[in-house]
């Protein structure tokens, strides 16, 4: 397998969607950290030896929304390459 063939200035297309679909796992990483640090940042007030009934619920839903949006995000993301593909 040829990954560049410097004759004619081409990825291989097999490489190209590789470093696509790693990307996007970058991407989708750095989304979690962050939403991470947001619920961090917005439901717990001060760290104790357990969660109060108000932090466990604000996390609850801090990531509940945080799936719905990940949920979201994946779908797009396989309809665009859907129709990358169809495309083609």
């Amino acid at each position: 397998m040829a990954d560049f063939d410097a004759s004619k200035g081409a990825v291989d297309p097999e490489l190209q969607d590789f470093l696509m679909a790693e990307k996007q796992k970058a991407q989708l990483s750095a989304q979690i950290h962050e939403f991470n640090d947001i619920c961090w940042e917005k439901c717990v007030d001060k760290p104790g030896s357990k969660l109060d009934s108000r932090t466990e619920t604000c996390l609850n839903n801090c990531v509940n929304r945080f799936i719905d949006t990940s949920l979201f995000i994946t779908t797009r993301f396989a309809q665009t390459l859907q129709k990358s593909q169809s495309g083609m």
